[in-house]
């Protein structure tokens, strides 16, 4: 057999893992590593050494395995054996160099420090992975003439880190720094020394490790990369639950092998009755798309104690107005996913003293639209189920359910429970685009104001045109009324993230309402600077409302009186909320709301490395520091509060100030707040759902027409 790059790859591609069964056989921790490896589980088996009851024996296990793997390779050699021992050697060999990759790459990332591995001692290991990779790339250019199996392992490491976000990710960039400084003749050292210097140097990487923030990715791939740059938390729903199959091609094929071989045994009747199990079916297709997810983050979330490591799970939108379905939904997921980690971390945590195996690694994204989330938000908590709020830009709303998750908390530690990590989301990207497309069409209809129906319709079709809206997207919103229009025209989808569009401007200006060309311009510029800052205004409120130093005593003690918590057992509920900063639409957002306490900050892909090119710039890193607790100029505030669907978001409600007072915070923070009742009408609520509904639905629809597709296997 000829080999190439690509057909080593090809070969390495469909060789499947063997599925991990009990129980484990493992002479000592060399031993396991290897097999784990060798069953075709190789990151797993590089994650069983990040543990602190290994950390001082690390480098004699690692040189007990390095051993091995030269006794193994030794007799297994890439040359004068048939076209089938070749195939199944260079998948063994490909296993092995995988897992050697990723044992440097725990080292070089912040995993040692969790395990609690010496820099010393990491350096010593590390050296020795290295080494090692560079004797058997050696061993295969004598045999081949070229190192083609590392190479491939690298190749396929680096295109599937290419794929994330479609190549728009900190992620992919950080792969084409790799790539663009690897050198063929010596593939191991360069790897080693680009990697070093790419994940080292990284923006989320050092501000992790100088303790400025947490960080969180909103994607379903790319979480190996991220988890050695310090990132905890990865927040999904069912738009990015379907991206990541869009994304990965391979996953849904892996799907659609695992419905062919497991579900057809343990849920016939899904397939015999694809429409009746709908929901049952998307479910289990967003938990196989988010498995790999749970898997990567296990070591950060047992090692912190429940903490770090969360993989959020958005509820099926549908009910999320029915407390009761809620709840029940998320036992039946709960039940599910913790027979998989259990097996899973038999494996990862073979030899080692873990009081828990299995533990869902979990927070269920309760939407925030419904009264309903209330009681869903505490009796998840109570379970030991932390929760990330979605739909949630208001402080009525991230008060109330901070509250109501710190009391299932506080109930859950009371049973003996120890809390998962829960996160108070505020969607602040998703608030700001509501409030300018609020704010746009309020500008646009009462400067349409002057004019009489026909001269209305004229105006509006010249700015449609002009700001690129196509003639037969024209005739259709013909139909429709004229708020309806001027909404569509001021939507993110046509007008964009920023006022000052010149054909907007120039529009606002013939009308004659706002003064001058230069006047408008000045007026739309001081409301664009102000709403880029409206989320991130919210954030601040909560995070003061929770988390400054004048109330955090008042929260914690308030805990320990009504809950009847011990002092100390009050501080590790209120430790164990985060505010989440979502939805971020410039880096602004991220660096302006930094807390080494309490707050993680959740990511887009091609956010992150906006985030990390503008962080290039910054004249002092250290700046950031509590950057959330940094005020902003009051012209900002005061424009924003003439806005008032931003007043709703901003201002406590009857509520919430009732429970303020209770708690003893005397700070004035409002009382024109929606109310539980108007969130489910809130303008970006309304928006948020509707789209999480519709990518929900076809979602499901597809997966439903893939059951449809394999029906005769049942």
């Amino acid at each position: 057999m000829e080999l190439s790059l690509d057909r080593v790859l090809e070969v390495i591609a469909r060789s499947e893992p063997e599925p991990l069964t009990l129980p484990i056989h493992s002479l000592d921790h060399a031993d396991h590593v290897l097999n784990t490896a060798l069953m075709g589980h190789a990151k797993l088996a590089a994650d069983h050494l990040m543990h602190p009851e290994l950390a001082e024996d690390l480098p004699a296990v690692v040189s007990a395995l390095v051993r091995r793997i030269h006794i193994f390779l030794g007799h297994r050699q890439l040359r004068n054996c048939s076209t089938r021992e070749l195939e199944g050697r260079l998948v063994a060999r490909g296993r092995i160099y995988e897992m050697l990759l990723e044992i440097a790459l725990n080292l070089i990332g912040v995993e040692r420090r969790w395990a609690c591995v010496d820099p010393s001692c990491a350096e010593r290991v590390y050296d020795a992975v290295k080494s090692t990779l560079e004797a058997c790339e050696e061993s295969e250019s004598r045999e081949l003439g070229q190192s083609i199996v590392l190479r491939a392992v690298i190749e396929r490491e680096l295109r599937k880190a290419g794929k994330v976000n479609r190549g728009k990710s900190m992620v992919a960039y950080m792969a084409k720094e790799i790539y663009r400084t690897l050198d063929a003749d010596s593939l191991a050292d360069s790897f080693f020394n680009s990697a070093m210097r790419v994940f080292t140097d990284n923006f989320y990487r050092r501000a992790y490790e100088e303790g400025l923030c947490k960080f969180g990715n909103d994607y379903a791939l790319g979480l190996r990369w991220l988890r050695h740059l310090g990132f905890v938390q990865v927040s999904t729903n069912p738009v990015l639950a379907a991206r990541a199959y869009e994304d990965d091609p391979e996953l849904w094929s892996s799907f659609q092998a695992y419905v062919e071989k497991v579900l057809v045994k343990e849920h016939k009747e899904w397939l015999t009755n694809p429409e009746a199990y709908a929901d049952a079916l998307a479910m289990e297709a967003t938990r196989f798309a988010l498995l790999e997810n749970f898997y990567v983050f296990r070591v950060p979330f047992v090692l912190s104690g429940y903490r770090d490591g969360l993989v959020s799970y958005q509820l099926n939108p549908l009910i999320a107005h029915d407390a009761e379905e809620s709840v029940e939904a998320v036992k039946v997921f709960v039940e599910r996913l913790e027979r998989d980690l259990a097996v899973y971390d038999e494996y990862l945590w073979w030899g080692y003293r873990v009081p828990e195996k299995g533990r869902p690694n979990l927070v269920i994204k309760v939407a925030a639209a419904y009264p309903a989330s209330l009681e869903v938000t505490r009796r998840i908590n109570e379970m030991g189920v932390g929760q990330n709020i979605t739909l949630s830009y208001t402080v009525s709303q991230e008060v109330l359910l901070g509250f109501e998750a710190m009391k299932g908390m506080a109930r859950a530690l009371k049973k003996g429970i120890i809390p998962t990590q829960t996160y108070d989301t505020n969607m602040g990207g998703r608030l700001e685009d509501h409030l300018r497309e609020y704010t746009a069409s309020k500008l646009l209809l009462d400067g349409l104001g002057r004019f009489n129906d026909s001269e209305k319709w004229a105006f509006l079709e010249r700015l449609a045109k002009q700001l690129g809206v196509r003639p037969e997207e024209w005739d259709r919103l013909k139909n429709s009324t004229l708020r309806e229009v001027v909404e569509y025209i001021c939507s993110v989808k046509v007008l964009g993230r920023d006022l000052r569009r010149s054909p907007f401007e120039e529009a606002l200006a013939h009308t004659g309402a706002y003064g001058s060309l230069e006047e408008v311009k000045q007026k739309l510029n001081e409301l664009e600077e102000a709403l880029r800052l409206s989320g991130t205004f919210i954030a601040k409120r909560v995070y003061e409302i929770f988390f400054s130093p004048w109330n955090r005593e008042k929260w914690i003690n308030f805990l320990a009186r009504e809950e009847g918590l011990t002092k100390e057992q009050a501080e590790l509920v209120f430790s164990r909320l985060d505010l989440l900063p979502a939805s971020k639409r410039k880096p602004e957002d991220t660096l302006l709301t930094f807390s080494s306490l309490n707050v993680t900050n959740t990511e887009f892909p091609d956010h992150q490395l906006s985030v990390a090119q503008t962080a290039q710039s910054l004249t002092d890193f250290y700046s950031l520091r509590e950057s959330i607790a940094q005020s902003f100029k009051e012209r900002y505030l005061s424009l924003l509060m003439q806005i008032d669907d931003f007043v709703k978001a901003y201002e406590a409600s009857a509520e919430v100030c009732e429970l303020l007072r209770k708690v003893g915070i005397s700070r004035e923070h409002g009382s024109r707040g929606i109310n539980r009742q108007e969130w489910s009408s809130y303008g970006p609520c309304v928006k948020t759902l509707n789209e999480f509904t519709v990518a929900y639905t076809a979602f499901r629809d597809k997966v439903v027409k893939l059951a449809k597709s394999i029906r005769h296997y049942a």
